[in-house]
């Protein structure tokens, strides 16, 4: 399992995503241009001091990622399309990627890849935040593939 944030914008954001992957021995990937410098102090904020235990890979753009991983299966998220994550059949080696928080995933990718999730939300809210996004998609692909059983 792998989550991957395109192009991400908010340094806390990815700060909490990290923290979640460092939780869950799950590798963060993030794919460039990112909307901060790495060493953000936001960033290294919210992640606190579990950056160490992160497994975090820069990728200068999406092909450099998809050729690092070219037999693994891209699940997009979507607010607007896609399987409900709880009826989503998540795999082992799925790599969960995730959109910049003001513009979401763009088209080309949703051109590419067929598999799609959304996490059901009430329409009093356009989506949710990334960071509890990802943190609902990631323990429910665990959950799913029994990897969660191998948590303490």
């Amino acid at each position: 399992m792998r989550i991957v944030l395109y192009q991400p914008e908010i340094p806390p954001n990815t700060g909490n995503i990290a923290r979640l992957c460092a939780a869950t021995a799950t590798p963060l990937h993030l794919i460039e241009p990112l909307g901060f410098k790495i060493d953000d102090k936001h960033l290294k904020r919210a992640g606190l001091d579990y950056w160490p235990n992160v497994k975090l890979t820069v990728h200068p753009h999406w092909a450099a990622f998809e050729s690092a991983f070219p037999r693994t299966r891209i699940v997009l998220t979507s607010a607007r399309g896609g399987t409900a994550h709880h009826k989503f059949r998540f795999q082992a080696d799925d790599a969960i990627v995730l959109g910049p928080e003001t513009r979401g995933l763009p088209e080309f990718l949703f051109d590419l890849y067929p598999e799609r999730v959304r996490i059901p939300v009430f329409d009093t809210v356009r989506s949710l935040n990334l960071s509890t996004s990802a943190g609902i998609l990631l323990y429910e692909a665990l959950r799913q593939t029994g990897d969660l059983d191998q948590l303490p």
